[in-house]
């Protein structure tokens, strides 16, 4: 393991415990149609900005340039096109969803654009040299965010304390994108020489050119495909949110989403961590993925039981009772998750990305047809047999999917 992937671990692990940390927060001192709300608005947020980056940072990661902040920006504009084009669609989630339009739409609006920033941040500054830049860009927004939604219990603030938290974060993480965006920076920046000495004080505005000759395919799907697989990806996502809320309230909503929130943590871990340091800096020496994703899956079986406890103890006060059947579905589900988590970069790295896509798209229309349509329109609401449909499916189709990539190491 080479030092970026040794410091881009650490600091994943350390965002890790933040938020954690957050999502304990949330149960403890939250009720759950105040994570409930938070949660609606926040997926339909990252619904918005999931389309607009369109895979975009997995891009910028895989297909290295002659310039990173060219990269950079030329990534952050085209995503910023796709994110005015799609406001209508935003907004029709936003409606659907029932709740307070234009208030919501705001909040959305704000979050999303602050979320895809600071996710082409993290790739971009993958492919730079700095230390403190791979900490910063990932432990400091959790941080922010943390000390907010902290400073607003400890205030007993009745207004939006949850989102305003997430924007915060959000908006510290863009402004690492912040020297690869005008060009006057750029042009005096550039001719940077790149000794140890401008590396460690001038991180920040180093732009160094992509010198490294390796073996690697990149991401070589078409704009088309990226988006359709971005966009299944991002609208399975945002209805099963939109529909608990739709049809079971945000009380039912806040269950499911909160521990959802805490152990979906570790498989986005495990893609900080794991998959984007191989595309940022490849190598072709292959560690198998399948102890990887045994570790996360376990952390993920800690995590929920350590729910399990809270709430026998009473830890969480009697309106968090109503997560208990959620616990073991979502288990299973992010449990799956973590393993083709762990997986996901072979297809990049083996010239697969199209059929990688491909099945991931034909994965969501299954699980759309097999469980949305009979959420939409059921008429006995019950949203635990929901649960463990939805879990179920798509543990066993990531799983599959898993096995499918793990056939690429062998050819």
């Amino acid at each position: 393991m080479n030092i970026t992937s040794k410091i881009v671990a650490l600091s994943s692990a350390v965002a890790f415990a933040l938020q954690i940390a957050l999502a304990l927060l949330m149960l403890r001192y939250f009720s759950p149609e105040e994570v409930g709300m938070f949660s609606v608005i926040s997926q339909i947020g990252f619904f918005w900005t999931t389309l607009a980056l369109a895979q975009t940072q997995l891009r910028l990661l895989a297909n290295h340039g002659a310039s990173v902040f060219d990269d950079a920006r030329q990534a952050w504009v085209s995503s910023l096109q796709r994110f005015v084009w799609l406001s209508p669609v935003a907004a029709l989630a936003v409606w659907w969803s029932g709740i307070s339009f234009f208030n919501a739409l705001l909040w959305a609006f704000l979050l999303s654009l602050c979320q895809l920033t600071w996710m082409l941040a993290q790739s971009m500054r993958l492919r730079m040299v700095g230390v403190w830049a791979q900490s910063g860009v990932r432990v400091l927004p959790p941080l922010m965010a943390l000390l907010v939604a902290v400073a607003a219990v400890f205030m007993q603030w009745s207004g939006p304390a949850l989102l305003a938290a997430a924007l915060l974060g959000y908006a510290v993480g863009a402004a690492w994108l912040l020297p690869a965006l005008p060009a006057f920076w750029q042009g005096n920046f550039k001719n940077v020489h790149s000794n140890s000495c401008q590396t460690a004080l001038l991180p920040a505005f180093q732009n160094p050119t992509n010198s490294v000759d390796v073996s690697i395919s990149g991401d070589i799907r078409s704009d088309t495909l990226r988006f359709a697989h971005a966009f299944a990806d991002a609208l399975l996502a945002t209805a099963i949110v939109v529909v608990w809320q739709r049809m079971y309230g945000a009380q039912e909503t806040g269950w499911m989403t909160a521990p959802l929130r805490v152990m979906g943590f570790v498989p986005a871990l495990v893609n900080i961590a794991w998959i984007q340091v191989h595309l940022a800096q490849p190598t072709n020496k292959l560690f198998n993925p399948l102890w990887l994703g045994i570790g996360a899956i376990s952390i993920v079986a800690i995590l929920g039981g350590s729910c399990v406890i809270f709430l026998e103890f009473g830890l969480l006060g009697e309106r968090w009772q109503g997560v208990f059947p959620y616990l073991l579905p979502l288990a299973m589900w992010q449990g799956s998750a973590c393993l083709l988590a762990a997986y996901s970069h072979l297809p990049f790295i083996f010239n697969k990305s199209i059929s990688y896509s491909y099945t991931c798209i034909s994965f969501v229309f299954l699980q759309f047809l097999c469980l949305l349509i009979p959420m939409i329109f059921s008429s006995g609401k019950n949203p635990n047999i929901h649960i463990y449909l939805l879990s179920i499916i798509s543990s066993i189709g990531l799983i599959y999917i898993s096995i499918i990539f793990n056939k690429y190491t062998s050819k």
